[in-house]
């Protein structure tokens, strides 16, 4: 429904994560009885969690990490990893920055060149692992960075700007054809990011494998501010699989839906399935882990941006291992930990035996319904009463 905003101009409203709950079902299922499993192209992950393809949260022990407890984390070919030999100095500098030098620190550092050498050198290290290899870099380098990745043995690759659409004008040099790079690619890529019905089903006709939505969300990008760009995660999530879900009854072709960034916790994460999505991507959360190398820092991926900065440096702290993280045991209240039970959970209450009869679940808007009982929480900031 839309509503006027001023003469003849009308605008939608849009929802997001802390807006609307989840209604529980008229039956319920075993949590240990429900399947969490989604597959991406011919990819099948046991766990439907990605870690986001930001420097201070992925590198190649968090990737071999994340691969052993069944999600999948995105290395990303555009950043440190891909520019030093050895990072591990970089990660340290910008970690003791102080928060007025920590942008122009951060642009400094990406000045470094990307090396096809450490693109090819990140991609084995990760594959020598023994798990799935995702990586990433943005639209103008996929062409050469893509080439590279799949002839080291990378099994995804991401192309990811803060806004993507399968036409784009230029008049400054040659655009990627994301519809020819598809073809050519032997591997499943996902393209993002997208927030619309319209822009998703034109990228579906790519021939890509999944879609990423999201644009401004995360904990540590700052797009919405600086651009006045986005749409809340519900609305981006549930338009995006609306078009995936006629993009199939039309085609016969699946093409995965993951929710991009603005998630802090599990039950951010169940929203997020029950909008339709098939997989969600998680920045900040995991940038907590041990074994990130943001040391307990994280940056959005547009913060070293030369001319027009679109991320900030932010401070999430430590609080635990990957596989805490994601499986538990939980030591924090704060639906930070144990992501994947809490899907489980969420899953069984609503009566979901599996992510597609999750999509299902049944949304209503609850602006309150997080502080709906939690005066004691409030008052003494803890549990609920964090924020």
């Amino acid at each position: 429904m839309g509503f006027f905003i001023g003469h003849d101009r009308e605008a939608r409203r849009a929802y997001g994560f802390d807006e609307v709950a989840l209604v529980p079902g008229t039956v319920t299922v075993n949590p240990t009885d429900t399947d969490i499993s989604t597959r991406i192209g011919n990819t099948t992950l046991k766990v439907p969690i990605l870690a986001s393809a930001m420097d201070g949260v992925v590198d190649v022990d968090f990737a071999i990490a994340m691969g052993k407890q069944g999600g999948l984390a995105v290395l990303n070919l555009d950043g440190i990893q891909a520019r030093y030999e050895n990072p591990k100095p970089i990660f340290k500098k910008i970690a003791e920055a102080g928060p007025e030098k920590a942008t122009k620190i951060v642009q400094d550092i990406y000045k470094e060149p990307v090396k096809d050498k450490l693109v090819t050198q990140r991609v084995k290290e990760i594959k020598k692992g023994g798990v799935l290899c995702a990586v990433s870099c943005i639209p103008q380098n996929a062409e050469r960075v893509g080439k590279l990745a799949a002839e080291a043995g990378a099994d995804i690759f991401v192309i990811q700007g803060t806004v993507t659409t399968a036409r784009f004008k230029s008049s400054g040099g040659q655009v990627i054809d994301l519809q020819q790079f598809c073809q050519k690619m032997k591997i499943p890529v996902i393209i993002g990011n997208c927030v619309t019905y319209d822009a998703a089903l034109e990228l579906m006709d790519t021939g890509c494998a999944a879609l990423l939505v999201g644009v401004g969300p995360g904990a540590a990008c700052t797009s919405r501010g600086v651009l006045g760009l986005g749409v809340p995660q519900v609305t981006a999530t549930v338009d995006c699989a609306s078009a995936r879900d006629f993009y199939y009854k039309k085609t016969g072709r699946y093409v995965a839906i993951i929710t991009d960034g603005g998630m802090s916790t599990g039950g951010d994460v169940c929203k997020a399935f029950a909008s339709g999505a098939d997989a969600v991507m998680v920045g900040s959360v995991f940038a907590r882990a041990s074994e990130a190398p943001g040391m307990g820092f994280h940056w959005g991926m547009a913060t070293p941006h030369h001319n027009l900065p679109r991320g900030t440096r932010v401070k999430v702290g430590t609080v635990g291992t990957v596989k805490e993280i994601l499986h538990g045991p939980a030591s924090l209240d704060d639906g930070t930990q144990n992501l994947a039970g809490a899907v489980q959970t969420c899953m069984g209450a609503v009566g979901a035996s599996n992510i597609k009869e999750f999509q299902l679940t049944e949304i209503i808007i609850a602006p309150e319904i997080k502080h709906e009982g939690k005066l004691f929480q409030q008052a003494q900031k803890v549990g609920m009463g964090k924020k």
